[in-house]
């Protein structure tokens, strides 16, 4: 189904994004699967195309491309490489970046906004706690103010680019007796006393991508590197939050039609009682219920990202986007798998490692039962 949300310029930028993965990145997977990481030569090359500045001022670097389709476009064609891929750009280009952009100070833009936009600064937002999850208004992480700086004191964890980032967005408890509006948002930068990382995590898919674990033992952080007002992190985190539901689905859609398509070719090829395996009724049904899964879970994306380039996304519409991409994706790339038989469960077949990188998207983002108890609350439930 033709797809109205994009234009000439877009898909112009499309072929552009294309060329570079084809270019620079397809041929170094397996590296980067190795390393647990992206190397900084990639950084670098994504920032000297504009890709890592899309929200970003001409001013400070960046693309400014003022249309979040853009981010959209990006988002897929990463995708389509790998999902660990989109993770760790889509951390940077597409769910920090509206912090940086949106709540810091002129002094704090010409800090880190050039280097953002040339990947020459890798960036890391640290929400999740060890103990907390989902539950953003529970973290333990405290920052008390002691003259000039604030003492950082706590942990984060599951933090996508933690092991690489030069900045961290790091929240932080600053008045507890204010509860969930009593959180504030910090600069962190490598090289500041008392923050360490753990291991790289050794996680079940998306090993290209280095998560890792963040401590914080008496960090002095200055106030100038305070994000948005004192108080109102939590707040500027729920504003935001639309924003990385809406590029999860977005990516969540686009790597699992990426695979299908590649398992429709897979079952036209494989032969089985002397036939392809995909005319047999069973797996021909299969496909076609698949294929439309995917172009229904589309159309409704594609309104969503209409919606938000519109400013008129809620937080709820961008739940059900996130939720359901993340169902719709594990469903499919669940039955790529069976599909492929005993082949699909070998890691040197690309559905193997899509159907392992898959299964963290119905929890981070907020999990799959936190966006149906959001939903839920809008019915008045």
């Amino acid at each position: 189904m033709k797809r109205p949300i994009f234009n000439a310029d877009h898909e112009a930028f499309r072929a552009s994004v294309r060329e570079f993965l084809s270019r620079r990145v397809r041929p170094r997977t397996d590296e980067f699967i190795t390393a647990a990481a992206l190397p900084r030569d990639i950084w670098i090359a994504a920032g000297q195309q504009g890709f890592l500045g899309l929200e970003i001022s001409e001013a400070y670097g960046g693309s400014e491309a003022g249309d979040y389709r853009y981010n959209a476009v990006l988002a897929e064609e990463l995708s389509k490489v790998g999902a660990a891929l989109a993770s760790c750009l889509g951390i940077h280009f597409d769910i920090v970046a509206p912090y940086l952009a949106d709540l810091t100070t002129e002094e704090q833009k010409q800090r880190w906004l050039p280097g953002f936009c040339s990947g020459e600064i890798v960036t890391a937002i640290g929400m999740t706690e060890p103990g907390g999850g989902s539950d953003l208004a529970a973290l333990r992480t405290t920052a008390v103010q002691d003259g000039n700086a604030w003492v950082l004191n706590g942990s984060k964890t599951f933090i996508t680019n933690g092991y690489s980032a030069d900045l961290v967005v790091v929240a932080a408890r600053t008045s507890p007796e204010k509860k969930a509006r009593g959180i504030t948002l910090f600069g962190v930068e490598t090289g500041m006393e008392g923050f360490t990382r753990g291991r790289k995590l050794d996680k079940v898919g998306q090993t290209e991508s280095d998560t890792a674990e963040l401590f914080f033992s008496d960090v002095r952080v200055p106030d100038t590197h305070v994000i948005g007002e004192v108080d109102q992190g939590f707040v500027h985190m729920m504003e935001r939050l639309p924003q990385e539901r809406l590029g999860a689905a977005v990516s969540n859609i686009a790597h699992a039609a990426q695979i299908l398509e590649e398992t429709i070719e897979y079952t036209r090829e494989r032969k089985a009682f002397g036939q392809s395996i995909g005319s047999f009724q069973h797996n021909k049904f299969l496909l076609a219920e698949l294929v439309t899964k995917i172009e229904v879970s589309q159309a409704y994306v594609d309104q969503a990202v209409m919606s938000y380039v519109q400013g008129e996304l809620t937080a709820v519409d961008a739940a059900k986007a996130k939720w359901w991409s993340a169902q719709v994706q594990n469903e499919v790339l669940d039955a790529c798998v069976q599909l492929h038989g005993g082949y699909g469960f070998m890691n040197e077949y690309r559905v193997a490692r899509a159907w392992r990188d898959a299964r963290v998207t119905k929890i981070w983002a907020g999990s799959n039962e936190i966006m149906k108890e959001l939903i839920g609350r809008e019915l008045g439930l």
